[in-house]
């Protein structure tokens, strides 16, 4: 096609174009100006006629220049540029035509300057609206996505304009909730109301909805993605407004809907003194700093200007990655050490806490795949208790001011191995707490945070991204969700609460059943469920059971009580604990357990220690069980 060859040529190539064609308007408009106006076609039949007509272009085209008409990208013509011919076009005429009544030339009457200013408005700009529409047109011609952009607003506008250099996506209609806006044009696309979405998406083919709404509260935008989510479309959304770089729209701002998007609840602001309380100025350690959380704390953390910020990590490579993340926003007058090392090497924390003079501690180090731990018990137990262990008694030792147990929900009445050694860790760190004051020692629990490692969203992405199908181990399983970085900055302010041997539990809003979280997931990427009921469709889901340890729901509290903070989104546990001479000898003992891989004996002290325990898996079942 044409157009097509036309837009691949080079940048002067439609400079000269675009000259070309106005000198032929130009002309072309003078010519009918003077045949109107003598009710017959009009040809130059001397020289005079000739200047008369040839100057046209002439004047004009230096004028157009000035004014940057040939500067204005074609596409992406509206009423700005419009506005500029306007102004080119009368400027021209004004010149050519007091010049040519001055000099008397060809009988030019005031009546042939207004028809030839009319003329030339009308050549110039609706050539290039009509080129505008052409580069459109073949644009839904060729492999673009019909879209439908919700949301009329000035980011649904911005967006607009943004699209129409885009050889992805072809915007064909708006949709807005606000109905004074129904039926209304914008740039030549329709504003519909969303009842009309049906008819849109099969009319117009339409494969994705952009949501462009960046304003709105998360609750409501949760509403609308629900309202989406039976089409068969993709949606993608803007980030809120904070998120958008100088609050301009690009294409690159779009992104898919996440479950954080599906979360529904309108963040509480941050206590700013709770933040800086136990960091602000001091030396802090993240242990874990390369896991999901501990990475989000090291950056969290780093923002809020500690003195000196110590990455402890048993894991190289993760700690190379958060190490040279934190390097690349540099950030001055902090000190960063990234230190290998295990918790269970006390000599080497003694040596760390004192050389630096560690104030604070954030202790995320820990397994936490409930499968992984579940046959690989003594490490388990080594490393989420006696990691656990090691550092709080080194901690006290060094009079380290803080100690932040990073916690979980699977430590609430607990059916696996996992979920065990982190109710044991917790009850260390409560024992610890009513031996000395030396050091401060606060737990928060919380549940599964989103894309985590293990965590069933990025899976999900995966297999949706495959072609399914989608595994999912029980139909009933549902799970508490909430984003790490949300979590992280609750743990920060939770730990600054603290007196003392405190349980902390975040609150993680409304559990999701994971089987319509699947449901989701693949509606909101533009495809079907492949069920009895839709056999046609795309993605299949599969419940292959619970895996060893798994529990179908998750608790926060052992016990019926929780006392409320200042913050609404935490609370603080009433639980019961043991004191340490009962705690020491459970330790020795499994201790001894571990020494001699006795899992029968682990088990039974576990159990003894976490009453609430109730494991899934039979000691049989176990990979190295005897």
């Amino acid at each position: 096609m044409l157009i097509n060859r036309i837009t691949q040529q080079s940048r002067f190539v439609k400079y000269l174009i675009m000259l070309l064609t106005d000198f032929v308007f130009l002309i072309c408009a003078v010519l009918l100006s003077f045949s109107l106006i003598l009710n017959d076609w009009h040809w130059p039949e001397n020289i005079n006629s000739l200047i008369v007509i040839f100057s046209a272009p002439i004047v004009a085209i230096p004028v157009f220049l000035k004014f940057g008409l040939y500067q204005v990208i074609i596409r992406s013509i509206g009423f700005k540029s419009i506005w500029i011919i306007v102004k080119s076009i009368s400027l021209y005429v004004f010149i050519w035509g007091v010049f040519w009544l001055t000099v008397a030339s060809e009988n030019i009457t005031y009546s042939i300057i207004l028809i030839n200013w009319m003329l030339s408005l009308l050549f110039i700009s609706g050539s290039r609206v009509f080129i505008r529409w052409l580069i459109l047109k073949n644009k839904r011609s060729l492999k673009c996505k019909n879209v439908i952009i919700y949301g009329a607003g000035s980011a649904g506008k911005q967006l607009l304009v943004t699209l129409v250099h885009s050889d992805k996506y072809n915007p064909v209609s708006f949709i807005d909730d606000n109905s004074e806006m129904y039926k209304c044009f914008i740039d030549g696309l329709k504003v519909f109301s969303l009842d009309d979405l049906e008819y849109l998406i099969d009319d117009n083919n339409v494969t994705a909805v952009l949501l462009a709404m960046p304003s709105i509260s998360h609750i409501r935008h949760n509403e609308i993605i629900s309202l989406l989510e039976p089409y068969s479309v993709s949606v993608l959304s803007l980030p809120d407004v904070s998120e958008l770089k100088e609050c301009r729209v690009k294409i690159t701002d779009l992104h898919e809907i996440s479950i954080k998007d599906l979360l529904g609840r309108d963040f509480v602001a941050a206590n700013k003194e709770l933040l800086s309380l136990n960091i602000l100025g001091k030396v802090v350690m993240v242990t874990g700093a390369g896991g999901s959380i501990g990475s989000e704390l090291c950056r969290q953390i780093l923002l809020l200007k500690p003195k000196v910020l110590i990455l402890y990590e048993l894991n190289e490579f993760a700690l190379y990655v958060i190490d040279k993340e934190l390097l690349d926003l540099d950030i001055v007058d902090i000190e960063v050490l990234s230190i290998l090392g295990s918790t269970n090497n006390t000599k080497r924390l003694s040596r760390i806490f004192k050389k630096f003079g560690v104030q604070t501690i954030y202790h995320a180090a820990a397994y936490k795949h409930v499968p992984m731990v579940e046959f690989n018990n003594s490490e388990g137990v080594s490393n989420n208790i006696f990691g656990t262990l090691n550092c709080a008694k080194t901690a006290i030792s060094e009079r380290v001011e803080n100690f932040v147990l990073i916690s979980t929900d699977k430590a609430v009445r607990p059916t696996s191995t996992m979920g065990a050694t982190k109710r044991f860790a917790e009850m260390i760190l409560q024992a610890l707490s009513k031996e000395q004051n030396k050091t401060r020692f606060t737990m928060v629990r919380f549940g599964n945070v989103l894309d985590s490692s293990g965590s069933v969203i990025p899976l999900f992405k995966k297999q949706i991204k495959e072609g399914g199908p989608i595994t999912v181990t029980d139909a009933e399983i549902i799970r508490y969700f909430m984003t790490i970085p949300e979590a992280v900055e609750l743990v920060i302010q939770a730990g600054a609460m603290g007196k003392g041997g405190d349980v902390f539990v975040l609150d993680m809003g409304k559990p999701i059943r994971i089987s319509d979280l699947a449901r989701k997931m693949i509606h909101l990427s533009g495809l079907q469920v492949k069920d009895n009921s839709n056999p046609n469709g795309d993605i299949e889901i599969k419940y292959i059971g619970l895996r060893p340890g798994e529990k179908l729901y998750e608790e926060l509290l052992i016990g019926d009580t929780a006392l409320d903070t200042d913050n609404p989104m935490i609370m603080c546990a009433q639980e019961d604990m043991l004191a340490w001479n009962d705690l020491k000898l459970l330790l020795d003992k499994l201790e001894k357990a571990i020494n001699s891989d006795d899992q029968k004996k682990l088990r039974e002290l576990l159990i003894k220690a976490v009453p609430e325990f109730e494991p899934q898996c039979d000691i049989k079942d176990l990979l190295y069980s005897d």
